[in-house]
């Protein structure tokens, strides 16, 4: 169920008998030459949308800007300051709460938003407001995602392309595929910017001529389809699991 599909009375409905919600988060910022500014928040959302269609459980529109100033020297990138994120996600989710919601699955597509997201989650549980969660779809799947890549680079590389290549193809430029991979490097280590335990980068540019890593040439649609599948799977289980739990177990344990 869509939220913004849905008329207030078919809400209540809703809202009277079912206490979960799906909110799907993501950026927009550079993903290299092949792939839109929309990457992230496409895919979260694709996640969220099956998963609700699956199941049945509420989702909400997707917040497509996050924390993403480590990507600023790339034309077209938008990002918000990490407090104004926070506040933001949390305001939203306190929204929810007040129509009866009291669990909560962000379901992220964006590494820059995880740290802040475990904060909200952890200031809402902290106030017994409600329990909220992250979920990244690629870490919901590690074995697969390394068995169909040799190397599946953490940003822009092929594991994000051949997810657009599924769910939006007209959206990769497939020609810069061979000049993604030869403009960026294969990894961090690669890059040469961790030095003696320490990381001495803090934007992707320090990293990577064109702002990617990882060999987008070994990217395909059908790989996509595969990942995006389990993925889902993964998702739903998680959900039906939350929405089995008793609240009360979901809050902070009491002083030992």
């Amino acid at each position: 169920m869509y939220i913004a599909d849905e008329t207030w009375p078919e809400l209540g409905d809703y809202f009277e008998n079912e206490s979960l919600a799906i909110v799907p988060l993501g950026s927009t910022e550079q993903h290299g030459p092949h792939l839109p500014l929309a990457t992230d928040h496409l895919i979260a959302e694709a996640f969220a949308r099956e998963a609700a269609e699956r199941t049945g459980y509420l989702c909400t529109p997707t917040v497509n800007v996050g924390v993403s100033p480590h990507h600023r020297q790339f034309n077209g990138t938008m990002w918000v300051d990490a407090p104004v994120f926070r506040d933001y996600v949390e305001s939203l989710t306190r929204n929810l709460a007040y129509h009866g919601i009291d669990r909560v699955i962000y379901v992220n597509a964006h590494g820059g938003n995880v740290e802040h997201l475990r904060e909200v989650g952890r200031r809402l549980r902290d106030d017994e407001v409600l329990y909220a969660i992250e979920w990244m779809w690629n870490d919901s799947i590690p074995e697969l995602v390394d068995d169909l890549f040799e190397q599946n680079g953490p940003h822009g590389g092929p594991k994000e392309t051949a997810l657009i290549q599924h769910l939006h193809p007209h959206l990769v430029r497939d020609d810069k595929l061979a000049a993604a991979r030869d403009g960026g490097v294969p990894d961090v280590e690669a890059a040469g910017t961790v030095k003696h335990g320490a990381r001495t980068f803090y934007d992707a540019a320090d990293n990577t001529g064109n702002g990617v890593l990882g060999d987008q040439t070994d990217a395909t649609a059908e790989k996509g389809a595969r990942m995006f599948e389990e993925a889902v799977e993964q998702l739903c289980q998680l959900c039906d699991w939350l929405d089995d739990q008793r609240f009360e177990d979901l809050l902070p344990k009491s002083h030992v």
